[in-house]
């Protein structure tokens, strides 16, 4: 069956205030998805949560010379269960992908699977994707079945026409996760990040919010950036 690559901007008849592209396996997208997510509990916004694949991003880039070794690895484990979440779209909506990436962040980031790849890409990933598959989405309390989809190559389609249309709103020369306010509507606009080595809480995590917002409403507003960086945190 072939999917519907239509893009909605409104989930069960109310308007989105927020389309947050992430690839599971990227730190920095984890970390800004929970400042949204903490912003979202005190404000009265919606997120819609869509799929950017850093394995798409770098395709033309020779992995071998330009990354870590292990990048491979990690990327290749990203596309996967971005597959397995636009299967969790398919079954259960926004939803269902919002408690799966919840899931398997927790994981792969707060539980430190990420670290034990860099540190030892020999591991037996094959062991621990499996491990960290069924173990998010029984705790998603979605179906097991969805497991297979990470070997479903029918979804590669739509995971690469989000990534597109998210690299359509900023350009090219970015990374995850990306952002945009207000989709589909007049006053959309997109920005990659913001990059934050820890998660905002409560009041800063609005102010944060609101700096961004309207840092991203100026006409012609394109970057603000410095290249230090302290190493990301997950707590």
């Amino acid at each position: 069956m072939r999917l519907s690559l239509k893009i909605s901007t409104r989930l069960a008849g109310v308007a989105v205030d927020l389309d947050f592209f992430f690839d599971p396996v990227c730190p920095w997208a984890w970390i800004t998805s929970r400042w949204v997510t903490e912003v979202a509990e005190q404000t009265d916004y919606q997120i819609e949560w869509r799929f950017i694949s850093l394995k798409i991003i770098n395709e033309d880039r020779d992995y071998g010379t330009d990354f870590p070794t292990y990048y491979p690895t990690v990327h290749g484990l990203g596309f996967s269960l971005l597959r397995i979440c636009a299967a969790a779209r398919k079954s259960g909506g926004n939803q269902a992908v919002a408690s799966l990436y919840t899931e398997l962040g927790n994981r792969i980031h707060t539980g430190g699977l990420s670290k034990k790849i860099a540190a030892d890409p020999g591991l037996d990933l094959a062991l621990l994707r499996s491990s960290l598959i069924s173990e998010a989405i029984a705790a998603s309390g979605l179906d097991p079945k969805l497991a297979a989809a990470g070997e479903d190559e029918s979804y590669d389609e739509l995971i690469r026409t989000e990534t597109e249309a998210a690299l359509t709103r900023t350009g090219k020369d970015v990374g995850t996760p990306i952002l945009t306010f207000a989709p589909g509507t007049d006053t959309e606009n997109s920005l990659f990040g913001p990059v934050i080595a820890t998660i905002p809480r409560g009041a800063q995590a609005v102010e944060l919010w609101d700096a961004v917002r309207t840092m991203a409403a100026v006409p012609g507003f394109a970057e603000l950036k410095r290249s230090l960086r302290a190493a990301p945190s997950f707590e």
